[in-house]
């Protein structure tokens, strides 16, 4: 038997643990069944055990079989069991990601010196800001150096610190008809108006943006290219150069919040690669690896990288070096980029599983959500709060809205829940509300 054979069967059986798929405590597939179901001995699963054992993913008891052990500081599912169905909230399956962080923080507290610990010229370590050039150009972006990028308190900081420096109060930004709270949350607190620009199957409709550009004079568009929130639709290529197009011609600011490319099956080119003096780009680790972190990279036309400076400094001085260097030793390992990969996959898998179970109005997409249509006699309001009132956490999806039009539509959110069975369970308990006629729910 070859050495590397059980070691890929122990990766595999470590994978579905990490994805939920064998929660913790659940008992593991008898040697022989797991052996059939993986095309193997069951000589190779015991070996493979074995490993998993040494490593603490599992224990094995002499009668009754191989047990899912929890990781240190990793959430009980039997604490779980008392918790509300969070499909409220987009973030990592943070439950896979939680040994990886603990090892490279380990790593990088070695690593803590007094240049560190200190403050830093160009609003960051260079050594950070070489992180983000790598994370970023991994997943589509171009022409990234450490001059040109900038480090932030997470996308959200840089998103609020390019609309403060772009625009003034009372000026118009373009962005798409529904868009993430927290982007109408900075417009409101900063006194600036949001004109929404229509989406299609392909993402923001160069033909809506030319009409809105011409009718409201937006000072800044921001566009979500992949995965867009709440709506989910992703940018073609042609569709990225068609709105790079229409900013080119309009003289236009671009904001580019890509935080969620890491989700693409393949790099998509940034818009921002076309009109790189045009327009700044976003990306973050708080999607993939954890919010926590708050490691955000912005990449500026070179024409602005002073002012963004200066902003930093005024703003914050720094982001923490102290997430960096995590994020440093993430990056260093590739353990960042092979994390981003299991988020991707787990993520189709319950794409796939929210399709399953709650039928074809689930549309197909590979991001963290699914925009949910409601039957007519449901409207979004009545819907979360009869959802909250049997434990399950939603967003209505007149929250994204804009123009503050009415939409029958939630978003659900695919990732928080760290138990497969109990996802299972919250996504069957969806499917009888969504049949169950209002006036059950609310019989007065």
């Amino acid at each position: 038997m070859s050495e590397t054979k059980f070691r890929q069967i122990a990766h595999k059986i470590e994978q579905r643990i990490d994805q939920g798929e064998y929660p913790i405590h659940s008992k593991l597939p008898p040697h022989r069944i797991l052996a059939d179901d993986l095309d193997t001995t069951p000589t190779t699963i015991a070996k493979a055990y074995n490993l998993l054992a040494e490593k603490g993913r599992v224990e094995s008891f002499v009668g009754r079989g191989t047990f899912v052990k929890p990781l240190a500081g990793q959430a009980d599912s039997h604490d779980e069991e008392n918790a509300e169905y969070n499909f409220s909230i987009i973030q990592p399956y943070l439950a896979s990601n939680l040994p990886y962080l603990q090892k490279a923080m380990e790593k990088a507290s070695r690593y803590l010196d007094l240049q560190l610990l200190s403050y830093a010229d160009q609003s960051g370590h260079e050594a950070h800001r070489k992180v983000g050039v790598t994370w970023a150009k991994h997943y589509g972006l171009e022409g990234g150096s450490v001059h040109n990028t900038v480090l932030t308190n997470g996308a959200q900081h840089g998103l609020s610190l390019l609309i403060l420096m772009l625009t003034d109060v009372g000026d118009t930004i373009a962005v798409e008809s529904h868009t993430y709270p927290g982007l109408i949350a900075v417009a409101k607190l900063l006194g600036r108006k949001l004109v929404g620009v229509e989406l299609d199957e392909r993402g923001m409709s160069p033909e809506s943006l030319r009409y809105v550009i011409a009718h409201y004079q937006p000072k800044v568009v921001v566009v979500t290219p992949s995965h867009q929130n709440p709506i989910g639709v992703s940018m073609d290529e042609v569709r990225r150069k068609e709105i790079a197009e229409v900013i080119e011609y309009t003289g236009r600011w671009l904001i580019e919040d890509d935080v969620f490319g890491f989700l693409n099956p393949q790099p998509i080119s940034a818009i921002t690669n076309y009109i790189p003096h045009r327009a700044f780009h976003l990306s973050s680790l708080s999607k993939a690896i954890s919010p926590s972190l708050r490691c955000g990279f912005l990449k500026l036309p070179d024409s602005m990288v002073s002012e963004v400076n200066a902003h930093l400094r005024a703003n914050v001085w720094l982001a923490s070096p102290v997430g960096y260097a995590t994020a440093d030793q993430l990056i260093e390992t590739r353990d960042a980029f092979r994390l981003a990969r299991n988020q991707r996959q787990l993520a189709e898998r319950r794409q796939a599983l929210a399709q399953e179970i709650l039928g074809p109005q689930v549309r197909s997409t590979r991001g963290y959500h699914v925009w949910l249509p409601l039957p007519n006699h449901w409207s979004p309001e009545a819907f979360v709060m009869e959802a909250k009132n049997l434990g399950i956490l939603l967003q209505s999806g007149n929250h994204f809205s804009v123009s503050g039009i009415a939409t029958n539509y939630v978003r659900l959110s695919l990732m928080s829940i760290s138990s497969e069975a109990r996802f299972k369970q919250g996504l069957q308990m969806l499917k009888t509300l969504l049949a169950s006629e209002m006036h059950a729910a609310f019989p007065f």
